[in-house]
């Protein structure tokens, strides 16, 4: 078969998760400098749970020792994703104002590659702040009730949910045109879905606007399903709401993202 000289002049393509994964290890690169993301995913939520463990526990459940172990899951939430969340769609958005994803697309790469590098980087964000979490908890007395296969179960769904919602955030990061805006809508949508929720308190003992918005909310069942499995009471149908709201948010965001960003060239 013939090879024609512009294909023989193209660079070998690889492949786009090899180009994903490049870009991830930069972005990685980038948070030894600049450690905000893994603080703001680990000091925000750890001053969660010291305020709310202390201030709510003997009101909410007669003991912070038994409150923390009802606390404690949802943190894990905050810290796995809906924290460091906010800084995913900024870091996209001056790439693309600074002229950085201008480079990108002069190379031969996948046009996914950056959005995607940027929330694998993420993940890896989300792991250390588990872990340090984890060890937060258990320094203030927090004690898992089930197996490690449940505490493994319980973080990877944590990482799961917040990896997919990431993508909600990297959709606004296209669109909107700084990343001072970037943060502001992530925020104002960080706080119905963190505290609007069963983070601090049951939701059958919320006053009735807010039961109802967080029933329904998405936050709710995952901490839900992280608070069974740590506690040694796995609930399969939170957890099977949790890998659909999972799948429904990166079915939905992902692909909006990717068009968004094509659309920007």
């Amino acid at each position: 078969m013939t090879t024609t000289l512009s294909e023989a002049a193209r660079p070998p393509r690889l492949s786009t998760l090899r180009h994903s994964a490049v870009l991830a290890r930069r972005s990685l690169v980038k948070t030894t400098r600049n450690p905000g993301p893994i603080l703001n995913g680990v000091v925000t939520p750890a001053l969660f749970m010291v305020l709310f463990l202390y201030l709510f526990g003997r009101p909410v459940a007669g003991s912070t020792a038994e409150y923390l172990q009802y606390l404690f899951p949802g943190i894990l939430v905050m810290g796995a994703g809906l924290a460091g969340m906010i800084s995913t769609g900024a870091a996209i958005n001056l790439d693309l104002r600074n002229g950085v994803t201008d480079r990108f697309r002069s190379l031969p790469i996948s046009r996914t590659a950056p959005l995607l590098g940027s929330v694998l980087a993420d993940l890896v964000r989300y792991l250390i702040a588990v872990a340090i979490l984890f060890g937060l908890g258990v320094l203030l007395g927090f004690r898992i009730q089930g197996d490690l296969l449940a505490a493994l179960g319980a973080a990877g769904l944590a990482i799961l949910f917040g990896f997919c919602l990431s993508w909600l955030t990297v959709f606004i990061g296209v669109l909107v045109k700084s990343a001072d805006a970037v943060l502001s809508f992530s925020f104002i949508a960080f706080l119905p879905l963190q505290l609007g929720s069963s983070l601090a308190a049951p939701t059958d003992t919320l006053p009735g606007w807010l039961h109802a918005w967080a029933d329904i909310n998405p936050v709710t069942h995952v901490m839900d399903a992280c608070r069974a499995l740590l506690n040694g009471r796995p609930d399969t149908g939170s957890i099977g709401l949790t890998l659909l709201w999972s799948a429904v948010l990166f079915v939905i965001f992902c692909p909006l993202a990717v068009r968004a960003y094509g659309r920007q060239e």
